[in-house]
Formats: structure tokens, sequence, C-alpha cells
């Protein structure tokens, strides 16, 4: 491309434009144009002018020479590869911009962002399994747990004494590196972690010898956990700063402490709906029964209707199991199993057979009181 093009009218910015504004122009055209991104025909030649124009801008050298001649440095002009997917010259100077560009477009991070600073420890997951009682009436118990605290000999320090404790020397201090590579794009650079220092941009000679250089020691605490009432599985609580060790003095991770309601012998629970079955005799489905049965609450009535056939189900409300938010509880719904005799004895079948074989029948609630 011509050097004669307008640099400014490329990037769509005043020839008074400040380098934030050019570099603002430029990520905007970069993201738009980039062959990765825009697979029309005509973005590799738009992305290679926005280049070729910010490269120029973008040093002040180059700019105040097209300001003053019209042109840039001619060796700095773009330089293409041939047919396939094309290079541009000042790529050292602009990679981190680059980097800057894609980070932002795809969700990463920034090569500029810095390791050094304190850094947050991991968040762990412990499971804690709990009974249905416990999830209806709530509990309070206890865990011990690790924890990490900070190193009393040397106060998180690592060091073995503040004289230890020195500008790192592959680094100086700065706690990254530059590091080169050859590619089709020419030589391009890219800054990463200094793994000497691990980026604090300081080393220790010598490390303090209760902690190991690690600023913190390992030691446990006993939590006391209030169980919620309508806790259910798969919900959590969290302990703040019970989780693994911070670095270069960044505070512990999280605990979270995520419950198991184990399986109840005598009910099935449904969200804050328990289910049961209770199993009757023929007797007592067919004259109706008022039935003491069990909830998680205690012996509660129940009222079974004459006639009553299996798989009927019935509610007892309000004895199922408080709602986490609103302590609302659910209800109780019991399934009636009908028992069918067996081994009768002679007189019983005959009895059973009379029932069914009567003349005018009404029912087998009113023969058993005729009966009676």
């Amino acid at each position: 491309m011509a050097s004669k093009k307008d640099y400014y009218e490329t990037l769509g910015v005043s020839k008074g434009a400040s380098e934030d504004e050019i570099k603002k122009a430029y990520r905007t055209l970069a993201k738009k144009y980039h062959p990765d991104i825009n697979h029309e025909p005509s973005a590799q030649e738009k992305f290679k002018e926005v280049q070729e124009a910010y490269d120029c801008l973008s040093d002040p050298q180059k700019r105040s020479n097209y300001d003053k001649y019209g042109s840039a440095d001619p060796s700095q002009n773009f330089q293409g590869f041939g047919d396939g997917f094309s290079g541009f010259s000042g790529f050292s100077s602009s990679f981190e911009d680059l980097g800057d560009i894609f980070s932002s477009f795809f969700g990463g991070s920034s090569r500029r962002e810095s390791s050094s600073g304190p850094q947050q420890g991991q968040d762990i997951q412990k499971r804690m399994a709990v009974s249905l009682n416990d999830c209806i009436f709530g509990k309070k118990t206890s865990i011990t747990v690790p924890y990490y605290e900070t190193c009393s000999h040397c106060n998180g320090s690592g060091a073995e004494s503040v004289s230890d404790i020195v500008t790192c020397p592959k680094c100086n201090g700065r706690g990254s590196v530059i590091e080169q590579m050859q590619s089709l794009f020419g030589v391009t650079q890219t800054r990463r972690t200094c793994s000497y220092c691990s980026g604090t941009g300081k080393y220790i000679k010598n490390k303090c010898h209760v902690c190991k250089g690690e600023g913190k020691v390992k030691t446990t605490k006993t939590l006391t956990v209030e169980i919620p009432v309508g806790i259910d599985t798969g919900q959590q609580i969290r302990f703040t700063g019970f989780g693994d060790k911070g670095y270069n003095g960044g505070p512990n991770g999280n605990l979270y402490l995520q419950f198991v309601v184990k399986e109840d012998p005598r009910f099935q629970r449904k969200g804050d709906n328990l289910y049961s079955t209770v199993k009757i005799n023929f007797a007592e489905a067919a004259l109706g029964v008022n039935k003491k049965i069990e909830t998680p609450y205690g012996e509660d009535n129940l009222v079974i209707p004459e006639g009553t056939q299996t798989d009927t189900i019935l509610k007892l409300k309000g004895r199922g199991v408080p709602n986490i938010r609103t302590k609302v509880k659910g209800d109780l719904f019991i399934n009636l199993v009908v028992e069918t005799p067996k081994n009768l004895s002679l007189e019983q079948k005959e009895m059973l057979a009379s029932i069914f074989n009567q003349k005018n029948d009404t029912g087998f609630g009113s023969f058993f009181r005729k009966r009676k």
C-alpha cells in the first residue's frame, strides 16, 4: 500500500488526535476487520491498512515524519508474505495491543496482567450427610477442617529474616520477563511471569524454617455448623477463609459445605412435601377408620373414609418440611394400600361369600353393622 494514503482517515481520527484516541480507533477497527473474525473478502486488506496506519501514528517519530513529509520511514511499511495470511511491520511494538484486543473480544485475560500481586487461594468443597430430621428441625454440630494461618515466625514474608528478601536477579524486580519467538509474522514478544520469583519480583535467600517459605502454616480448626431448617441435597453454606492458602500475601479461599440428605425409611421427600405408604386391612378399608399414623412430628390422626381403595392418597397439611426461605411447612401425602387377607378359615370364607351373595346389598358398612 502506498504511503501517501491518509492514515488519519484510515483510522477515522483527526490530525490532532491524542494517543489514546488513536489507540481506541485502532482497537475498534482491528476487531472489526481481523481475518480470524471477519471473513469478508475485503476484510484482510482493510486490516492491513488499519495496521499500517496505526504502526505509523502510534510511533511519535514516525508520526512526526508523516505529518511533515507525508510519508513514514519506508523500511517500516507493510511487507506482505504472498497470497497467504499477511504479516505487518511494527508487530513487536503493537503485539501487546493486539493481545488486549483478542483478550477483550474472546473473554481472556490481558497479557499485561501481572501475577505479582496478592492472590486469593482456591475455594474447596466438603460434603456433609444429614438426616431428614436434621432438615426439618435444624441441628447444631461441629466439624474439624484444615486451616492456613499466617506464620508467626516470619509474619507471612516466607523469609528467615527481613535481610533475606532481595530483588529478583532474573526479572530485576518486575515480576515478569519478555520472551521472543520467531513466527510467520517475524519476531514477536510475549510477557510471562518470572519463574524464578513466581511473579513477586522478590527472591528469598533463606526461607523461614517454620513455614518453609510459604508464609502460612497448616493447622486445624473446629467449626460450628448450624444445619439450616429446610436444607436440601446440593445446597451449601460458605465459611470464609477456610479454603486453600493464598499466595503473595493474598487471603485464603473459602470452604463450601454442601449437604447431602440421607434416605429415610419412613418418608420420601420431594421439595417441601413428604410421601409415605400406610397399609390398612380389609375391614378398615371397607368400614372406614380413624387411624394413628407416624409423621415427622409424632403420631397424628388420619381419617380413612368408608370404601377406601388401594392407592388412595390422603393429605395431612403442614406435616412436611419447612421451606428454607419462608419456613412454611409442606404437606405429608399418605398412599393407602389395602392388604388382602390370606389363609382364611372356612367360616371366614363363608362369611365373605355371604356378603357378595346377599340381595338388596347396602354396602359393607351396613352388613357388618347388622352382624355386630
